[in-house]
């Protein structure tokens, strides 16, 4: 499965914190509450306000499971990922077909409802307007998605004002009693507590469109960042919207009028904008009512495609859906998707299929809110999330337990519906899944530890997961391995010897004692992870105490036996004897703080990726000193090399003191070597001539600084 899921192009990352935040709300604006309000009054009456702002309130735990699952493993399709790779392929098949079915269906409706809101203002062929609508977000998705991204930001930006608007001149007209409704808000509770129950079932597929987002969370920069904030602000401001928006059509409209209508906003807009000549104010909502559902039809096809391209990967579909076209977007999962959506608009009820497949959401959260706890109780090695909910596990008992519960609230045809599709996907599991892919998931991992099956497939692929993504900014590797000490052994030693001459340079820098570090190092010894194409071995360990990550590089000239060695944390095991295939020439040491276990891993990760480099090992082995030692460490793209003295701007340092030259952006001298010395350096160091500077910085602070270099030596 690990290769499966790494076949194929990656997507690139062009989706920021506003990019996030107009996904989310985007894709929950439009039936939720330019349709469903009269609906939802029928069953609750006035406390529909309150099914709205509870519905708000128990998407919160999917919205923290979604953030967390995301953060570890950003992958297309999130929830149908998180699902297989939790509880394996059967329920990953439920989860991507049925996912997959009910966004092409809300997609397709909310184009439908595009339509209808219109024809309020204007006569359209209903129909055909969604066809053309499909097309041409269809043909945006396939451009790229920051291209979708940027439209997306325009519409929700567009609707959240008209929609404030809408809000603060309803509630002026309540409270001055312009169009408010006499007893409007009493009984608040006509039809008891279960017409309330039964109606937050109802209401909260308003707000399934938050967690849309994960599917594109592999094209996500700064994920840890952005989306868990951007969800949280989406949902803030959606559900503060959604209740105060009731609020004001339950205030403005009466009961009955209100129980029957099916463009509710409108009615209400009419009332609330009376003051406006002609018809501006009916206007203004059909505005709204379109960059609603043109938001959500827009996000439902970005988030629908990478569906099929998910489950490509895994080989639960056909490889096809895992090309990426000339745009480095999944072309044939939108041209497919689109054709669904157009299908459904044609010959299917849209409407009823949407209100049905919004209840296989609530199946789909119960299993995003259960699979943080198969994650995190399979205590696999590499499940390293940067965003941790809070309140585990309650937090996700509860919404498993909300979620699963409300499904029984919406009526015996809707749970037919939902089973339906389990025993579809049942069929296609049997027939084209079962023989193609391993049974894997971390669930296993929770089996390993009552003592039953242990299957490392999900740990492994995890690993090559952190290992792509390396150590966030905050983790400042390049700045590590710019301070690492190096031991470069010319003669013959065994690892005992090596553990000792280790336990000795970092006693020197830890608050520990020497015999404390020296145990800790050789229980570390007894675990090392052994990267592919590299006479290599790299060992990990956490202690309590230090303030600050420490690596310590060993070249063995002779080579060194080892043995327990695996391919990813957690997977060492004591072997046999060394054999010749054993011996490695590089011992990287990595000592992170006890407690910060994301940190640890992500470093860790990045630390071996960069010995799996092509090449590696000949530079390795080639290094004249310790700074080229720890230059082979360092990404080509973020660090440069200058002796001091020679044409250009490097003869303008001689004799001075490093803060007093001048570096582009946020670069940084990491080391000075001086003879047969290498200096870490500070802002007091006197620079002389015949030094060698390795500046390290992001990549384009580096690039400018080589191109610098290049013309002024010209």
């Amino acid at each position: 499965m690990g290769n499966g899921a790494d076949a194929g192009a990656r997507l690139e990352k062009q989706l920021g914190l506003l990019d996030v935040y107009a996904i989310c709300t985007g894709a929950m604006f439009a039936s939720g509450f330019f349709l469903l309000p009269g609906i939802a009054a029928a069953n609750a009456g006035p406390s529909v306000i309150l099914a709205y702002l509870v519905s708000s309130i128990l998407m919160v735990p999917a919205m923290y499971s979604i953030a967390e699952l995301s953060s570890a493993m950003p992958r297309a399709a999130g929830t149908y990922f998180f699902i297989h790779r939790s509880m394996g392929p059967f329920a990953g098949t439920i989860g991507g077909l049925g996912a997959w079915l009910v966004l092409v269906a809300k997609s397709a409706f909310a184009l439908v409802g595009m339509g209808a809101y219109l024809s309020l203002f204007v006569e359209v062929p209903v129909r055909p307007l969604a066809i053309a609508l499909v097309v041409a977000f269809g043909a945006l998705n396939i451009v790229g998605a920051k291209e979708t991204a940027r439209l997306q930001v325009w519409l929700v930006v567009a609707l959240v004002t008209i929609m404030a608007f809408f809000i603060a001149n309803g509630a002026v007209d309540m409270v001055t009693g312009d169009a408010a409704v006499e007893g409007s808000f009493r009984p608040f509770f006509p039809f008891g507590l279960d017409g309330l129950v039964s109606t937050i079932g109802l209401v909260f597929i308003s707000y399934a469109g938050l967690t849309k987002v994960s599917s594109a969370a592999e094209e996500i920069s700064d994920l840890d960042r952005n989306l868990p904030l951007g969800m949280i602000l989406a949902l803030l401001t959606v559900g503060a919207i959604y209740t105060l928006g009731v609020t004001v059509l339950v205030g403005v409209i009466p009961p009955e009028a209100l129980r029957d209508d099916l463009t509710p906003v409108a009615t209400a807009g009419q009332l609330i904008f009376d003051w406006m000549p002609g018809q501006i104010g009916l206007g203004l909502v059909v505005l709204a009512a379109m960059l609603a559902f043109a938001s959500t039809g827009n996000a439902g096809i970005l988030t629908a495609s990478r569906y099929p391209l998910a489950m490509a990967r895994d080989r639960l579909l056909w490889k096809g859906f895992d090309r990426l076209g000339r745009f480095g977007t999944p072309t044939v999962g939108v041209v497919v998707t689109c054709s669904l959506m157009v299908a459904a608009i044609l010959f299917l009820d849209v409407e009823r299929l949407a209100s049905l497949g919004s209840a296989f959401l609530l199946l789909l959260f119960a299993f995003i809110n259960l699979s943080v706890i198969l994650m995190r109780e399979s205590r696999m090695t590499s499940y390293a999330p940067g965003y941790r909910s809070p309140l585990y596990p309650w937090m996700q008992i509860a919404g498993f337990l909300s979620t699963f519960g409300l499904i029984f609230t919406l009526g015996v045809f809707y749970v037919a519906f939902i089973l339906a599709i389990v025993a579809l996907s049942y069929v296609w599991y049997r027939l084209y899944v079962r023989e193609r892919v391993p049974r894997r998931g971390a669930i296993y991992g929770v089996f390993r530890r009552l003592g039953e099956i242990h299957d490392e497939g999900v740990d492994e692929e995890l690993w090559s997961i952190l290992q792509e993504r390396g150590a966030s900014e905050g983790d400042s590797f390049d700045e590590l391995v710019a301070r690492a000490r190096v031991i470069d052994l010319d003669r013959a030693v065994d690892l005992d010897g090596v553990i000792d001459r280790v336990a000795g340079e970092l006693a020197g820098r830890l608050d520990h004692t020497a015999d404390d570090v020296a145990t800790a190092v050789e229980l570390a010894a007894s675990r090392g992870i052994v990267p592919e194409r590299a006479p290599v071995v790299v060992y990990d360990l956490q202690m309590d105490g230090i303030a600050s990550s420490e690596v310590v590089l060993v070249r063995a000239r002779r080579g060194v036996p080892v043995a327990g060695a695996g391919r990813f944390p957690g997977t060492g095991a004591v072997v046999g004897e060394p054999t010749e295939q054993d011996t490695v020439r590089a011992l990287l040491f990595l000592v992170t703080p006890d407690g910060a276990a994301t940190q640890h891993l992500r470093l860790l990760a990045q630390l071996v990726s960069m010995v799996e480099v092509p090449g590696f090992a000949r530079a390795w082995d080639r290094a004249r000193d310790d700074q080229e030692l720890l230059e082979t460490l360092l990404r080509d793209e973020r660090f440069a090399t200058f002796v001091v003295g020679d044409p250009g701007p490097p003869s303008r340092m001689v004799d001075k003191r490093l803060r007093e030259v001048d570096f582009p952006g946020d670069t940084l001298v990491a080391m000075v070597r001086r003879g047969d010395r290498t200096i870490v350096p500070d802002g007091q160091t006197l620079l002389r001539e015949g030094d060698r500077l390795t500046i390290i910085g992001s990549p384009a602070d580096v690039a400018l600084l080589r191109r610098d270099d290049a013309e002024d030596g010209g």
